[in-house]
């Protein structure tokens, strides 16, 4: 049952250095006012709010995950067989929505009780997305719905679930990202066999259109549950758009290492198929399960790291994502000879990589909660001046590091398997032709935990 708890608010008192809820959004709150509050970190009403945040994650993010089943058919098939621009699709549906989360957030936080109507103003552009994209006579008008107008959908559907996790789970903030992330895997294991059946029996205009009414029945009520904890008056004080953060070196680091980490990141779910197919001479169906291991595993992976990330520091977290994913990639993926050894590197793969941004709840906190320092001026702040900064601009920021790890890997691995190099000339899976790919993947993965090193350092 959820517990409604009377807080008198007071910040007259400065919050000590070490108290673990000094970024807590009571604190923020002005002197001597009460309000009534639902209960934080756990209750009804924020159990509820987290599940239909897990149910628009995978809602919103499950089907561009699963555009592999439709690029597949529209390779296949009129009126878009043989064109280039089919992989374009994919990659704005997932760059724009990636790319577009700070710029959706910065505008729903200065207009906060408009905010409060996006989940269903985005779910509603997505719907109308999917059905025109069902009239597409050439790719082009595909890329326009299916790919642009339905991510600037599902990036304003989904940030209310970003800005207002901060006020309903603090001490189990990074559980409560971990297990709403958690979706994406969810989804990438059912929506593609759904899809590939609709495919299949009905052809791509009617999967579109069944699909587009299903994600309005399916959301719509959910919308409801997507609300904010606090009044409006008790973050009216956040400016989005104070982003001194972005230029502090802690978080240019975190950012370095999480575009490196994008960039191999993605490229598994894309080729490890056309690796089973034609490496190991897998059929469809085998080939298909590739993908599916790697999103179910994530599933797990997101809700454990999120665990983690609430009790070790963060880069910690990223050091365990990034051990996993290098030695599963550079041990597993390229010495894999037979199936039953790439199925096994699917599950690491999508247990450790796909873990990794269920680590960022620790970057928000020390990036808005900055230990005492010297400033450049040679001046002492002091721990509050690190709270100036709103949280969920620096998850939108690191959200747009993704995108651009996104948009970029896919020239990118176009370039490194260009020629098949290693073919014939290297064992196992590296002399498939896919051996850069798999270089490349795992490197990526290994600097995506320099931070842990930086930390060692003193750099952070």
């Amino acid at each position: 049952m959820a517990q409604a708890s009377s807080i008198e608010l007071d910040i007259s008192q400065p919050p000590s250095p070490g108290h673990e809820d000094s970024d807590s959004p009571e604190d923020l709150l002005s002197n001597r006012h009460e309000f009534t509050l639902k209960r934080v970190d756990g209750g009804k009403d924020a159990w509820l709010f987290l599940a239909a945040c897990f149910v628009i994650e995978a809602l919103t993010w499950g089907f561009p995950f699963s555009f592999g089943v439709f690029q597949d058919y529209y390779s296949t098939h009129e009126p878009f067989a043989g064109s280039t621009k089919i992989a374009v699709i994919g990659t704005c549906a997932l760059g724009i929505m990636y790319l577009g989360l700070p710029i959706a957030m910065l505008v729903q936080r200065l207009y906060p009780k408009q905010s409060r109507f996006s989940p269903i103003i985005g779910l509603f552009i997505m719907c109308v997305a999917l059905a025109l994209s069902s009239f597409s006579q050439n790719t082009t008008h595909l890329i326009l719905t299916q790919g642009i107008l339905y991510a600037v959908g599902g990036a304003i559907s989904y940030c209310p679930c970003i800005l207002y996790m901060d006020e309903w789970f603090i001490k189990r903030k990074g559980l409560a990202y971990g297990v709403m992330w958690s979706g994406t895997g969810l989804a990438g294991f059912v929506l593609p066999l759904l899809f590939e059946a609709l495919l299949g029996r009905y052809g791509f205009r009617t999967t579109l259109r069944a699909w587009s009414v299903a994600l309005f029945l399916l959301a719509i009520p959910l919308a409801y549950f997507i609300k904010p904890r606090l009044p409006y008056s008790a973050t009216k004080h956040i400016n989005p758009l104070k982003l001194g953060f972005t230029l502090r070196r802690t978080f240019l680091l975190h950012q370095a290492a999480n575009i490196c980490q994008a960039l191999g990141f993605f490229l598994p779910g894309i080729y490890l198929p056309s690796f089973a197919r034609t490496a190991l001479g897998a059929g469809t169906i085998k080939s298909a399960l590739t993908v599916l291991l790697l999103n179910v595993a994530s599933v797990f992976g997101c809700v454990v790291m999120g665990f983690l990330s609430d009790r070790v520091h963060v880069t910690t977290c990223f050091l365990i994502s990034a051990a996993g994913t290098t030695i599963g990639t550079f041990f597993l993926w390229g010495f894999s000879t037979n199936l039953a050894v790439l199925y096994l590197f699917c599950i690491v793969y999508g247990f450790f990589a796909g873990s990794y941004t269920s680590a960022w709840p620790g970057v928000m906190r020390q990036v808005t909660s900055a230990p005492m320092h010297r400033d450049d001026a040679g001046a002492r702040s002091g721990p509050s001046s690190g709270n100036t900064f709103d949280p969920a601009m620096v998850m939108g920021v690191l959200s747009a590091g993704r995108g651009i790890g996104n948009i970029l890997s896919g020239p990118l691995s176009g370039a490194l398997l260009k020629g098949m190099r290693w073919k014939g000339e290297a064992a196992a899976g590296y002399g498939t032709g896919y051996g850069t790919l798999i270089v490349f993947t795992g490197t990526t993965a290994l600097a995506g935990g320099a931070t842990y090193i930086f930390r060692r350092l003193g750099w952070m």
